[in-house]
């Protein structure tokens, strides 16, 4: 169990989407992951928001859409010092601000922004609530990572608004299928510390499919979890394959296509 209290600045530190049906998200997370997601009592000030638990601890957020043509999918956030300043940065970088920063009653501060290539992520300046409380293990959020069509753009960009530097390496396959691929994992300013990943889908994706950040989430078993988001209805984009880093599948939510995310294996330690 990996319980925590705070993070470090430049370290995603919650995850969040808004969803057409939210009972219906909610049934669905909480089978595949085992999440419980109970109305709060400051729900209704909030638009409706939730927090997803697991074992009582805060490991996700989930809310209604909040306005027509608002797309459901998953939000990143990082922990920043400075909520202002950072947006600033983001600004001078060529980051298209989206909204914010704003004040979230007593809990933080947020904003949410866009990279030069369109990919969006949220900012969290903590105040009561530093973000989830529990990571890296079944059922909980273990990596963020940027799909994007320009990473020397992306590195420039968040090197500026964050700090972050890069390590680029070959990705390969434990069971030798296609590859390797370049993976370029971002690393915390202070302490070099792999915080998040970046591929380019240029080629990969569909044109269509516009740059994102991707949220990975835990799970006991890869393969029984993909089996039981194709019972639900939800579709496989990609595997189950297995990296060093562990078997993980990229699979959608069975009410909205859009709505990506990946369960990840994690090796035995």
């Amino acid at each position: 169990m990996s319980k925590v209290t705070s993070y470090q600045p430049g370290t995603p530190c919650w995850v969040d989407m808004a969803a057409a049906d939210l009972l219906d998200s909610t049934s669905f997370y909480g089978d595949l992951l085992g999440w419980e997601v109970p109305e709060l009592p400051n729900s209704a000030e909030m638009g409706g928001y939730r927090r997803a638990q697991l074992d009582g601890d805060d490991v996700a957020g989930m809310m209604p859409i909040q306005q027509e043509g608002q797309p459901q999918v998953w939000s990143t956030y990082v922990a920043v010092a400075d909520a202002d300043a950072t947006v600033e940065k983001a600004r001078q970088a060529g980051g298209n601000v989206i909204f914010g920063p704003m004040k979230v009653m007593d809990l933080g501060k947020m904003a949410m922004f866009s990279d030069p290539d369109g990919a969006v992520i949220g900012i969290w300046e903590p105040g009561t609530f530093a973000g989830a409380t529990r990571v890296n293990e079944a059922g909980a959020l273990c990596w963020n990572e940027l799909a994007t069509r320009d990473p020397d753009a992306a590195k420039a960009f968040y090197n500026a608004v964050f700090g972050w530097t890069t390590r680029e390496f070959d990705l390969q396959r434990a069971d030798g299928g296609p590859g390797p691929a370049k993976y370029v994992e971002f690393l915390r300013a202070d302490d070099g510390h792999d915080i998040g990943g970046m591929m380019d889908v240029r080629g990969v994706l569909p044109d269509e499919v516009p740059s994102h950040w991707l949220v990975y989430f835990g799970v006991e078993d890869a393969d029984a979890a993909v089996e039981k988001v194709k019972a639900a209805g939800g579709d496989v984009r990609f595997g189950p394959v297995t990296i060093e880093a562990g078997r993980f599948a990229v699979v959608t939510e069975p009410s909205s296509p859009m709505t990506a995310f990946a369960v990840i294996q994690l090796p035995e330690s």
